[in-house]
Parts: structure tokens; sequence; C-alpha cells
């Protein structure tokens, strides 16, 4: 027969455990919630500005490496047609050691005593005597010759491979900066689109009022020059260069015409001058003369940033620079405060 008895009912104790436990469940989560509240739009900034000049700074590492694996890729191709060309001269010699084998076989290598025994015309066989002699003396040298290339080309080879291996070691270092940029890059990105439709446009506005503004006190540098005297020289010719270009988007590991980075940007603009300038910012900043002083800079002199150079840009006048900042901007004019200075060089 069916029990009909009723289900037993919690006890009052076990439903208090129960809803202190609810409660503390729900005051953990609003705690949670409270811990890590949503970053204002100024701390996603400072985040974004942060990631984006670590991205530079691996952005010149990655120029760096690109620059060294072009001078090796160069220097082994070298190697390599210096090799060519040295067996294709062992071969040569060779080949005329074995004319020389074949005039002495044909010689029979009969005792030179017998041979002038022998022949009807002792004059002639003096003549005969004398080119084997000569044959004797050249297959000497060419064995000489030979080994010696045989050395050289051994030591050639040697060289080849050890290029190939450094080859392949920066080819591996150039792959790693690349990933390195494309991460902080997609970091940055992120980050920004955490921020609301809204909050993006805000940042994008305060942007351009800072360029506009970096603009207007450039415009007035250049007015300045006009009724002084005007900046002039090939410095003056790249500067120009450069400002044919603002508007340009910054793409790491771009040397132009249509996009740049910081110093892809410089030397691009030299270039236009006639001036061939390292392709980093940091041996960039090893040419021409050092100017410490803000003060005595002058518009179209390089200037240099962070306490590693991996930064640069064209002074513009009146505390100015016309660069190409980061990725997301375009070459414009910037206060030369908004980055630590370092120095300027005149080149």
């Amino acid at each position: 027969m069916a029990s009909h008895r009723r289900p037993k009912q919690p006890s009052r104790a076990r439903v208090t455990v129960l809803t202190a436990t609810a409660a503390a469940a729900v005051a953990l989560t609003s705690q949670s919630a409270q811990a890590d509240p949503k970053p204002s739009k100024s701390e996603v900034k400072a985040k974004v500005d942060k990631l984006y000049e670590e991205a530079g700074k691996a952005t010149e590492k990655f120029n760096g490496a690109k620059e060294q694996q072009g001078k090796l890729q160069k220097q082994v191709d070298t190697i390599q047609d210096r090799v060519a060309r040295g067996q294709d001269g062992l071969n040569e010699l060779r080949d005329s050691l074995g004319s020389v084998a074949s005039a002495q076989y044909r010689s029979g290598g009969m005792d030179p005593s017998m041979q002038l025994f022998l022949s009807s015309d002792p004059d002639d066989y003096l003549e005969q005597a004398s080119a084997l002699d000569q044959l004797g003396a050249k297959q000497s040298e060419a064995i000489a010759e030979i080994r010696a290339k045989q050395r050289a080309l051994a030591q050639q080879r040697e060289e080849a491979q050890e290029k190939l291996g450094d080859l392949a070691d920066t080819r591996a270092e150039l792959g790693a900066k690349k990933r390195e940029v494309q991460s902080k890059l997609s970091a940055a990105q992120k980050l920004l689109n955490s921020l609301s439709a809204q909050e993006r446009a805000e940042l994008r506005q305060e942007e351009q009022k800072r360029a506009d503004r970096a603009t207007e006190r450039a415009e007035l540098a250049a007015d300045k020059a006009d009724k002084a005297e005007p900046a002039s020289g090939r410095a003056s010719s790249a500067y120009s260069a450069g400002q044919s270009k603002i508007g340009k988007p910054y793409v790491y590991g771009a040397s132009g015409p249509d996009s740049f980075d910081c110093s892809g940007f410089t030397s691009w603009s030299f270039a236009q001058a006639g001036i061939s300038i390292p392709r980093t910012s940091q041996a960039q900043a090893a040419i021409g003369t050092r100017i410490t002083s803000q003060s005595d800079l002058k518009v179209g002199d390089l200037v240099f940033f962070y306490s590693d150079l991996h930064h640069v840009g064209f002074y513009a006048g009146n505390g100015q620079i016309l660069h190409s900042p980061r990725t997301g901007a375009v070459v414009r004019y910037e206060s030369i405060d908004n980055m630590p200075y370092q120095f300027g060089v005149r080149v």
C-alpha cells in the first residue's frame, strides 16, 4: 500500500544556513563587481598609450633586424658568387694541369740521355727538353695554385655557412619582433574596443584638437622663419619633403611613400634631399651634430625621444615636431613636450 505521509520539511536551522549562504554569495558578487569596475576613458587612454610606446620600441627592433637581414643576405650572395667563380677557376687550372700531363705522357717518360742518343737532331732535342722543363715548372705552379684555391674555397664556404646561420637567427628574431608588435597593437585595439562609441569619438576629438594646436604653432614658426632667416640646405629640403606627406598613415616597418613608421618617415624624407641616413632611430641618433638644448634646435633638425631613442621626428619650430607617431595616427605636427625629449641631431 502506497505511503501518503507528507514529505519532511527542512528544519528552521537548515533554512537559516541556506539563506545565509545565498546572501554571502550575493555579497561576494557585489564586492567583486565593485573591486573590478570598468576602467575610465582616461585610464584606457593611458594603457593604450603605453602599449603604443612598447609597440614603437618593438618596431625599431623589428626595423633593425630587417635591415640586418638585408645586409646578411647581400653578404651571403657575394660570398656564394665568389665561391662559384673560384670553383670555375679551379676547374680551369685542373684542365690546364691535365694538358701538361698529356704532353709529358706523349714524350713517353723516356730517360733524357736515351732521348739524346736516339735523336737525329740534337738541337731539336734540346729545344724539346727545354719545353718539357717549362711544362714541368708550369705543372708545379699549377698544383700549388690549385692547392691555394682549394684552401681559399674551403674558407669561403665556411664563411658562407656562418653567414647563413646568422641570417637564420636574424630571420627568427625578425619574426619574434613582428609578433611582439602585432601583440601590442592587438591589445591596444582590444582596450579601445572596451570603450563606448561616444568615448572613442571623444578621444579622437581630443587628439584632433591637440594636432590642430600643434599645426597652428608650427605654421606660426614658419611665418617667423620667412620673415627672418629661413631654414636652408638639405635638412630644409628633407623637412619640406616630410611636410608633403602630412596625413599619410603610420604603418610599422613602412618607409614610404604612402605610409611610414617614425624612422621610415625621416629616412625617406632625407632620401628625397639626396642624403642617405640609417634606417632605425637609434642609428640615426649617431649621425650629425648632437644638440642637447631645445632652444638650440632649428627647423629640419632630427629630434629623438625616450631613453632608448626608439622614436624620431623633425623639429618644426616653436616647440613642435613633425613626425609619424604611431598606429592609428597619421604624419602630423605635435608638441615636443608630449614625449620625453633626449636630444637633437643636425644632419
